[in-house]
């Protein structure tokens, strides 16, 4: 078994995986909550599935980008665990697990977290040997210059704020805005990742 557990942004979301499906999953909005949050909905997911930290095999937790307050309270909750448990962690780039949710395309895909001040984290993906894999470091930009950069079709994903929908809008058939729900970023999808290389 492996447990998940995203704290990136307002946005919070853990997971428990036994190596071929997700066996619980938990997302919800936290609002800068998650000291309060995380370990109370882990804990209640650990004892619906009658699940003790002896039955872990690996913690896996985004590693941003992402806020830190809302980073360093994810790490600590997995390197807590860990510890106690003597668990390799495995951390996975928070805009990894958001474009891990997107289908298959021949487009280039945006995966996007909001950075507070205007700003977002963004990083580019092309679908390849049966997955996203990202073209470049995660990076900030604005809406204003990230829409400047967009020439081809392409995709976005994550949180998108009405400006971004707004500026992305503008684009008008070269950018397409995926469902909201593929948009959500699920830590069971972070446990997929995890699992693979645990």
């Amino acid at each position: 078994m492996l447990v998940a557990i995203d704290t990136s942004t307002d946005y919070a979301s853990l997971a428990i995986h036994d190596g071929f499906q997700v066996q619980a999953e938990h997302t919800w909005r936290s609002r800068r909550r998650h000291t309060v949050e995380v370990m109370p909905r882990l804990i209640a997911a650990m004892e619906q599935l009658e699940l003790s930290a002896g039955h872990l095999s690996g913690v896996a937790v985004a590693k941003g980008p992402g806020s830190f307050t809302g980073l360093r309270v994810g790490l600590a909750v997995a390197k807590g665990i860990a510890l106690s448990q003597g668990l390799p962690i495995l951390g996975v780039s928070t805009l990894d697990v958001v474009a891990a949710a997107q289908g298959r395309s021949r487009h280039t895909l945006y995966a996007v977290l909001q950075a507070g001040r205007g700003r977002i984290s963004v990083s580019a993906y092309r679908y390849r040997s049966g997955g996203w894999r990202s073209r470049e470091e995660p990076r900030l930009a604005t809406w204003d210059n990230l829409v400047k950069e967009i020439k081809s079709p392409t995709l976005f994903c994550g949180e998108i704020d009405p400006p971004g929908a707004d500026a992305l809008a503008a684009l008008g058939e070269l950018a397409t805005i995926l469902p909201a729900a593929t948009r959500l970023r699920r830590a069971g999808f972070l446990a997929e990742l995890a699992w693979r290389r645990l």
